[in-house]
């Protein structure tokens, strides 16, 4: 059963309310899936204070992405029943977390990573027992952390980035800066389930300049 306090959220994903980065998805390019977990008590009518969402640091080792903060996720195998099937077992690769704790709540639309132009299937989903996580894959990711919800939503804790004449939303948590691809589906969540405060949408921090206070080690 989904909480109270994620109707909203999942009603705005079914009717096709949540922004996403709303790349085109090259034909022909491969097929991803993230996992969007959110946690916090059951009983909650409203979004709860110990709500959070699972995230993920890449190791600074990566080829691609790396020392980004991401979602659990990765390529679509030919074994995977589908996306959430796809999300699901990269979660439990990478963060240990089991799929008997999670409830799949809704599949976004596909969207692209700017880097690959792959098509990218944003699981929204609910973990009802959470469960120990940790970097189980620790050569791909070296860090395993739940991020509050109400640190996220902080608009201490928000700000835009530009680079090259790119800029986007951002997050720190963590001690990292949350930026991309995943701050943008984050962005889009908080909007649509109507938990955004006003922030400081119009001052952009360089993406540089705001990487290196932070640990993601990237750049």
């Amino acid at each position: 059963m989904t909480p109270a306090w994620l109707r909203p959220l999942v009603r705005a994903a079914r009717e096709g309310r949540v922004s996403t980065p709303g790349r085109a998805v090259r034909n022909g390019g491969g097929q991803a899936a993230v996992l969007m977990a959110l946690s916090g008590d059951a009983r909650a009518l409203t979004r709860p204070g110990d709500a959070s969402v699972l995230l993920t640091h890449r190791a600074p080792t990566m080829r691609s992405h790396a020392g980004q903060v991401a979602f659990p996720g990765g390529r679509i195998d030919p074994g995977d029943a589908d996306p959430v099937a796809a999300a699901l077992r990269e979660a439990w690769e990478e963060t240990g977390l089991r799929s008997a704790e999670v409830t799949s709540l809704v599949t976004l639309p596909p969207t692209s990573v700017r880097a690959s132009g792959s098509a990218v299937y944003p699981v929204l989903a609910y973990r009802h027992d959470p469960g120990r996580t940790y970097p189980a894959s620790p050569e791909e990711t070296d860090d395993v952390f739940e991020a509050s919800l109400a640190e996220l939503i902080d608009p201490a804790h928000r700000l835009t980035v530009g680079w090259r004449g790119w800029r986007g939303p951002a997050f720190r948590s963590n001690g990292y800066v949350v930026w991309g691809f995943t701050a943008a589906l984050l962005s889009g969540l908080i909007d649509a389930a109507g938990w955004a405060v006003p922030w400081e949408r119009d001052r952009v921090v360089e993406l540089g300049e705001a990487l290196a206070s932070s640990r993601n080690n990237e750049m």
